[in-house]
């Protein structure tokens, strides 16, 4: 007999755990939309989430603390978008070059404002981002496990709309879509490619900044150097098996999602699997999205390419 609380208890789990990479892959889509790609949502997710939870705890206000990760993010994002915009550097070494350099500010940032720990403190709980509908369906178990979810679940999805709509139904999404696949076609037509790329590098960041937040300061209560570990790379894993679209993104989160909380449960049964399999289910998940859809998908033309005005003469 399938026992309901259980299976809503997986499924909100699944939107617990998609909710940080759901926010890094949106993100992720969007500046490789534009052209540019973003390797380094991982560090930029960390820093996210070490300055949203010591915003948090200083101030006592999640809210400030969510936004102010993804600014955060964003200034790591303004230098990934200076060396690949302005000075068309390699993309990819930039991102890497990030991905080392967000952690190691990180702990240097942890050290000074927790008296040289290398993790914050934890948050209390009435302090953390609020939980919606929990009071409202008390006493309907299922339904609470699946929809009292922390407010920054739902922020997420909203995202997914709003992006959906600015792609598909506005001409600014248009001419970002544009820029991404013939960019020198664009800058005939007086649309700059460059503020284009650096608004969507930009809010890359913002985006990748709001997902490690999102974990430091709702999924968990405080950060740690271990707390993001590999889910920017996982974010960049859901633009490609969600071909460069935001319902794409959100279908392969929720994806990830499931394998961590199918993961959670098992290690929580009976079952004798060692701990260091049951905590591989994710990411072997993600390895095999990589094989059976990472072929199949058609990136923007001009996705990782430099590019300068130079290059048509103007």
């Amino acid at each position: 007999m399938f026992n309901l609380a259980l299976i809503g208890l997986i499924i909100g789990n699944m939107f617990i755990n998609a909710t940080p990479i759901l926010y890094a892959g949106l993100g992720g889509m969007i500046s490789e939309r534009s052209g540019v790609v973003n390797i380094g949502l991982e560090g930029m997710m960390t820093i996210g989430a070490l300055i949203g939870a010591t915003v948090g705890f200083y101030t006592k206000n999640p809210w400030l603390g969510f936004i102010c990760g993804g600014l955060s993010g964003m200034v790591f994002a303004f230098i990934h978008a200076l060396i690949s915009v302005t000075f068309a550097g390699d993309q990819t070494i930039s991102g890497i070059a990030i991905n080392y350099l967000a952690p190691g500010v990180s702990l240097f940032l942890a050290r000074i404002f927790f008296s040289g720990a290398t993790q914050t403190k934890s948050i209390p709980q009435d302090g953390k981002m609020p939980i919606l509908f929990k009071s409202l369906l008390n006493g309907h178990p299922f339904l609470q496990n699946i929809f009292a979810q922390y407010v920054t679940v739902y922020i997420a999805i909203l995202f997914v709309i709003l992006i959906y709509v600015f792609l598909y139904k506005t001409k600014w999404g248009l001419r970002l879509t544009a820029v991404g696949e013939h960019p020198k076609a664009c800058e005939t037509l007086n649309i700059s490619v460059i503020k284009i790329r650096y608004s969507a590098v930009l809010f890359s960041g913002f985006m990748a900044g709001l997902g490690g937040a999102s974990l430091s300061i709702a999924v968990v209560n405080s950060f740690s150097p271990t707390l993001i570990a590999g889910q920017g790379f996982i974010a960049m894993v859901t633009v490609i098996f969600g071909r460069w679209t935001p319902h794409g993104v959100l279908l392969g989160s929720l994806f990830f999602g499931l394998a961590k909380a199918l993961a959670i449960f098992i290690g929580g049964t009976s079952l004798e699997i060692p701990g260091e399999f049951v905590s591989m289910i994710p990411y072997i998940a993600t390895l095999l999205i990589l094989i059976f859809f990472g072929g199949k998908s058609k990136a923007p033309k001009a996705d990782g390419t430099p590019y300068l005005t130079e290059d048509i003469g103007i």
